[in-house]
């Protein structure tokens, strides 16, 4: 019956992270060299240093001529600089010569005028506008000098990184395997979408769900499958997932009679729990537990519950295990809210909305603050915003940080 009794204190949600990351033993992730084309969205384990300039020479920024810049002072449509085309390596005095965008600058020239400034006649251009010096020029190692730090380790490979990388001339690079990461559901109402459903069962969707979320940040989800409301079940499951790196289970966390996985966790070794229950709404019921150093995530067996603890709790964590250097946060947008929205003192809301853009600026209307066993509500929102413990809501018109996790609709339609 203690159970029933509820929960006799909740603990921040700031005090409650911090406690669960300085309690987790965070194993340096193993390192595997990569080709570029495979490299995206991993997470970069050394340093890429410059082994050379870039550019490696100075070079045209356009299609043009090159030229001494004084050569061009005053020129005009109506007093052009007329200067001798060469074809020569080097461009001196009152000489050009014609280059395309990325072709070495040549000897005597400091500038380049554009091809739609000038005008050729015959071995002879006219000049109809002047250049000053380094003027359409990219300067030996403007982007990057040589020895310099490129990209650092830590960072996760975006299109632009692998991009830079290959203009140093690397093929391959060093990154972090990806962490692997146990979900385990537990309920004896839950079935798998693969069978069939029994007179008060529904189908079972976090493992999908959690497993989607540790995808998308660039963990490896690992399927521990149903277990039953029974203590030995639970942990004999969860000592499947010992081999991991993460174990996340949904569901069992509250103060039910059926509510076992807290309890199943302390079997298995310590400290166990070490927080259950968060001053915050959805997830209330999350806990967090180490077991021998092996970080243990308990969640709600709400789909919206379960998500928000994820990005709470999980999401730190598995950057971490990711080997980044910092945690990704979500894209934030201001916006003003459409109508009021009540919220309880004392916990922290997610409040779910649908980001829009009209007549250029950004508005967010409110979805739900409360329903966290209704997946809709995510699905109708892009986006949340965090409403703190000393306020009762947000007033109509006010202006708020959104974290975005889909597409801002423009005038009605996703862009």
């Amino acid at each position: 019956m203690v159970r029933l009794k509820g929960f006799q204190k909740l603990t921040s949600i700031d005090e409650a992270l911090q406690t669960f990351l300085n309690a987790v033993q965070i194993k340096k992730p193993k390192m595997v060299a990569t080709s570029l084309d495979l490299a995206l969205n991993r997470v970069l384990a050394e340093d890429v240093i410059a082994k050379e300039d870039l550019p490696r020479f100075d070079r045209s920024a356009v299609d043009g001529y090159a030229v001494r810049a004084r050569d061009t002072f005053g020129a005009s449509q109506f007093k052009p600089k007329v200067l001798r085309v060469t074809e020569e390596r080097e461009a001196g005095e009152g000489k050009a010569k014609q280059v395309w965008t990325g072709n070495p600058i040549p000897n005597g020239a400091d500038a380049v005028v554009m091809l739609e400034n000038t005008k050729r006649n015959g071995d002879k251009i006219e000049v109809w506008a002047p250049v000053t010096p380094a003027e359409n020029v990219s300067k030996k190692g403007e982007d990057i000098a040589k020895g310099e730090i490129a990209v650092k380790a830590g960072t996760r490979l975006k299109p632009q990184h692998l991009g830079l990388v290959a203009a140093l001339g690397f093929s391959k690079v060093k990154v972090f395997e990806p962490p692997k990461v146990a979900i385990l559901a537990t309920g004896n109402e839950l079935v798998s979408i693969s069978e069939e459903l029994g007179e008060g069962q529904f189908f079972e969707v976090n493992r999908l769900v959690l497993s989607a979320m540790c995808r998308d940040l660039g963990a490896e989800a690992v399927d521990l499958g149903i277990a039953k409301d029974n203590v030995a079940e639970i942990a004999s499951k969860l000592r499947d997932g010992f081999a991991t790196d993460v174990i996340i289970t949904t569901g069992g966390t509250s103060v039910g009679l059926s509510d076992l996985v807290p309890e199943a966790v302390n079997t298995l070794g310590k400290p166990g729990v070490i927080v259950h229950g968060v001053a915050m709404r959805p997830a209330m019921p999350t806990a967090l537990a180490v077991v021998v150093g092996k970080p243990i995530i308990i969640l709600s067996g709400n789909p919206v519950a379960a998500m928000i603890g994820f990005e709470v709790f999980a999401r730190p964590l598995i950057c971490r295990t990711l080997g980044m250097v910092q945690q990704e946060f979500r894209p934030i947008v201001s916006a003003k809210v459409t109508r009021k929205v009540a919220t309880t003192l004392g916990r922290k809301t997610f409040v779910r909305v649908r980001v829009f853009q009209k007549n250029g600026e950004f508005f967010a209307e409110p979805v739900s603050a409360k329903g966290s066993g209704m997946i809709s509500t995510v699905t109708k929102a892009n986006g949340y915003v965090i409403v703190p413990e000393n306020r009762e809501g947000l007033v109509e018109g006010e202006t708020v940080a959104v974290y975005l996790f889909g597409y801002v609709e423009m005038n009605g339609s996703n862009v």
